[in-house]
This record gives structure tokens, sequence and C-alpha cells, in this order.
């Protein structure tokens, strides 16, 4: 068995595995890259591999990063069967059209430029028909059932406990008469989300491919009535305050987990006056969920509430709804979203995308970023390079449609809304193997998170770990090794995108450095030996930025 990387390598998104054995060629998702201003380069190339050689897909959950590039795939020929659980498949029936949608809308943007410059227009990746089209090809399976792919490839879904839906894959492979087992995570969820089932734990397999996203990190401890009791907090501050929270939120998961917790609220501290009081004035406010996609994900979870934990179960039983509510309202037309910034009415705002890259939700930003009396409340993780990133981390201004505004608004993030298992919950994964794997890959993280967590696993279970490359292809056997690598236009194809990171990365470095050193020179006690120091190390700056361009 072969196994070649793809995407998601030392980088959180673009998940693709090429997998090799038994005589097929399978995939383990097809996502798009996202967040960074270099994805679309990523987007628009040629597969690595020749799509009529494709003879099924293993779709671990929706998530465009992990599903996103299944209408191109479509679009180049292939027929084959997508296999998904049922709920991955509803998912994917509205999102993928949605991220169609946002093909053909910065397909437009980007075309103008082109001709302004001279250039022939380009295609979008996809458009939203297209997307519909590829849905015939899902088939959706259950959770927990062995499925027959053909006489020699066995797979299983198993809850993944990431999103509605998602799935920990299982493969067998009998080749040679000698049957081996991969495991792919996908994304593996946090423990204790709201709503979802805790990670399923396997017990064996031969190799694991294993996401890192929080492989270096701990995620704060939180009781359902802590989260609760945080966001209720920051919540009624603001809106005593007279401003509007804004919630930057993925329309799939995190939007039907914040609906959950702000309808559950009441059930705790029931004794705590001061909680009540909080509450109340929470359910007199308006809470805006400002997203069709999100509109549509939140019927979907309606539709496969068998998939929710018992206690959610049992609160059904008992006629109580976890996301329904009396203030909650959806926003369905553009024209609506552009209402909710000209009432001045204090409310609550959630809206895609949970970045801030795409969608209504820079729109918001735009109208009320720079108003102190405001909060922006993350609650999900946020890529380096995004807009969303920015933000929490510190920057004092950001640019939003090419127009610059100054972060005066709160700035707060809630950790323990996140989707993805931490450090301690993925060693936890590797424990409860019983028969161990004999060695793991890591993806869907960034390259710190991936050697830290490599290190934690070298120290504590003694199994070999690897962290691949894009490009690289393994051979699985005893001894796992690495024995190609895909060659071409992806190598320097890859090195001009890692330039281009860099460059976005050093524009954001140097905005963040005048803003410190506007501020430095603000304060009357900063001596003139230390302005001396910072003087000469801009002059240093300026010359390295010179030899670069004379290079050129």
């Amino acid at each position: 068995m072969k196994v070649t990387f793809l995407g998601a390598t030392k980088t959180v998104t673009g998940s693709n595995i090429l997998v090799e054995g038994a005589g097929k060629k399978f995939l383990l998702d097809c996502g798009m890259y996202q967040g960074k201003t270099t994805a679309e380069y990523q987007n628009t190339d040629e597969f690595a591999f020749k799509v009529e050689d494709i003879d099924f897909v293993l779709l671990s959950h929706a998530h465009i990063d992990h599903s996103g590039r299944i209408p191109k795939l479509y679009n180049e020929g292939y027929r084959n069967p997508v296999y998904a659980t049922k709920a991955t498949c509803d998912l994917c029936g509205i999102m993928l059209p949605d991220s169609g949608h946002i093909q053909e809308a910065e397909s437009v943007w980007k075309n103008k430029k082109l001709v302004r410059n001279g250039k022939e227009p380009l295609p979008p990746i996809y458009t939203a028909e297209d997307a519909l089209k590829s849905l015939e090809i899902f088939r959706p399976v259950k959770y927990d059932e062995i499925i027959d792919i053909d006489e020699h490839i066995q797979a299983r879904f198993n809850d993944a406990g990431h999103m509605l839906g998602s799935a920990i894959i299982e493969i067998w492979v009998e080749e040679n008469g000698k049957t081996e087992k991969l495991v792919f995570t996908g994304d593996l969820g946090n423990n204790d989300l709201p709503l979802l089932q805790a990670p399923t734990m396997i017990e064996s397999t031969d190799y694991l491919i294993m996401e890192s996203t929080y492989g270096s990190r701990l995620h704060q401890v939180y009781k359902d009535e802590d989260r609760a009791r945080q966001f209720l907090d920051i919540v009624t501050e603001t809106l005593e305050g007279g401003g509007k929270v804004i919630i930057p939120s993925f329309a799939v998961g995190r939007t039907q987990e914040i609906l959950y917790e702000l309808n559950r609220a009441k059930e705790h501290n029931k004794n705590d006056e001061e909680f009540q009081r909080k509450y109340e004035k929470l359910m007199k406010t308006t809470v805006y969920v400002d997203s069709p996609l999100a509109i549509s994900a939140t019927e979907v979870f309606k539709q496969n509430m068998e998939l929710f934990d018992e206690e959610i179960q049992k609160e059904l039983m008992n006629g109580d709804h976890p996301l329904e509510f009396p203030g909650l309202k959806y926003t369905r037309t553009a024209e609506e979203s552009m209402m909710l910034n000209d009432d001045p009415t204090p409310s609550i705002i959630i809206s895609a995308s949970g970045m801030c890259e795409v969608g209504r939700i820079k729109q918001h930003l735009k109208h009320n970023i720079w108003n102190p009396r405001n909060t922006i409340l993350f609650v999900g993780y946020q890529a380096p390079g995004t807009l969303g990133y920015s933000i929490v981390n510190g920057a004092k201004k950001v640019k939003i449609f090419s127009e610059e505004f100054a972060v005066n608004a709160r700035v707060e993030y809630i950790e323990g809304y996140s989707g993805h298992a931490d450090q301690q919950w993925l060693m936890n994964f590797i424990y409860s193997f019983i028969n161990k794997p004999k060695h793991i890959f890591l993806v869907h993280g960034e390259l710190e998170s991936q050697v830290i967590l490599k290190e934690k696993i070298l120290e504590e279970t003694k199994i070999p770990v690897t962290i691949p490359d894009y490009g690289d292809v393994y051979e699985l056997s005893e001894l796992v090794k690495m024995v190609d690598k895909v060659q071409g236009e992806h190598k320097f194809k890859f090195l001009r995108l890692e330039i281009l990171e860099r460059l976005e990365t050093l524009k954001e470095e140097v905005v963040d450095m005048g803003a410190y050193v506007e501020e430095d020179l603000k304060d009357e006690d900063i001596n003139d030996e230390e302005l001396i120091k910072v003087n000469d190390k801009i002059k240093e700056l300026e010359k390295q930025i010179v030899k670069i361009i004379e290079r050129n």
C-alpha cells in the first residue's frame, strides 16, 4: 500500500490524500485550500493525479477544506462514488453549492481586474450548478457499518465528534494474501462539544493518519455552565453598554452549538440572581443568524437529531428543541442583512465565515469594528493569514474591502467552543488503541504544532512519527519509507506559494511594527540610546528591502 500526501501538509487546510492498494487508487478527502491569499493558486491548480485513475473517494466530513474540490473533480470527468455519512451528504448538498456561489462571485471581481489590465478573464473553479450536479455521485453510509468497496477493500465510518456527520475512517486493504489496516481521523472533535457525541475510540490499526491542529496546545477546561457564564458576561456587558455583539461563526457546527448554549443557559445557576438577570436581558435581545448557509444547515441538524448525544435526545423527547428560543431570527436575504447595520438597537449577530475571509461577516465588521461599544466575539480556530487571525492577535488596524478600519471594538475569544481535539485528546486517541499503530503520520496542522506533538508521541509511546511534505509518497510496510515525491510544476509552484505567503506575513508584521514603534515614540520616558537602537534597526531593514528589490 502506498500513500501520497497532496494537501493539509504542514498547514490546516486542503485535505487530500491518495492511497494505492489492492490494485485500486482512492482519495481520502478532496478539500479546498482556505484562509490565505495564496489559496486560490492551489485550488485552481491541476490535480496531482489522473482523475480517470481514481476508483472512489472516502470523505471524512463536509467542511469545505475537506470536501470543497469534489465538484472540480466531477467537472474533470470523475463519476465514481464518494462515500460519506448521510449527514455529510446532506450538508454537502448545501455547502458545496454555497462554495460554488462564492467561486462565481469572486470570479466576477477578479475578472474585472484582469480585464482592466488587458488580460483574459478566467472561469470560476466551479459554479453552484456544477456543485449540485456533483451530488449525484455521493453515496451515504451509516456509522459503525463495515462496507465492502470491493472484494479486497473494506471501510467503516466512525463518529469523529467534530461536526455533524464527521467520521474517523477505518480502511482494510487485502493484497498479496495479507490484510493491512489504515485509520484516517479526518478532524477529531473536542471531547465536550455541545450537541455531538464524543469521538469514537478505535481498537487497532497498522497505520494512522491523524490531524494535529492543536498538537501543541491544551484547551482551557470549561464546564458547560462556565462557558455559558463567560458567554453571558461578555454579551450582557456589551448590550448594557449599548453595543452589538458580532460573532464570526462557521455556518455549520459552531452556529448550532452557540444556539444550543444560548437555549440551555437558563438551566444552569438557577439560584444565581445575577446570572438570571443577565439571562433575562439576553432573552429580550434579538439574536440574528445572518447566513443563508447556517439557516439551511440548522435544518439539516434538525433532520439528523439521532446523531446528537443522549442528553439532547432526552430533551427532544420532552419537547425542548435545542436550536430554538425566543428572540431568534433568521435573515435570509442580502437586503435583510444590510438592514441590521442600519439598526442601532443592541443585538447579537451570528454570521459566517468563521475566519472573516468571505461572506456577510465582512460587512458587519466594516460597520462595527471601529466602535468601542461593540464586541467581536470569536468562538473558533483562526488560521494564520486570515482576517480573523489578525483581529484575535491584536491588530490595531485591519483592511476590509480594501478600506482600513481601526479595531476599537472589544475583541474576545472563547476557546471552549473549539471543534478540534487538543494535545491531550489527540494523545488519548493514540492511547486508546489496544493494538498500537506501527507508524503515525501527522497532517492538518501548522508545522510548529506538529513538531511539538511528534516529540510528545515519540517520548510517551515510542511509535515512529512522520510529518509529510506536499507530494511525499510513502510505502506502508514493516519499514515505512518514502519512495517517491510528486515532481514537476508542483515543487516550484509551492515554493512560489511559500514566498507569497511570507510576503503576506511580512506585510502584516511591518504594519504591526509601525504601530509598536509609534507607541514607543509617544513614550516621553524613552531615552536617546533606545531611540538610536530603534533607528539603526529600521535602517538595516530598509537596506535588506532595497537588496531584494535590486535582485529583481
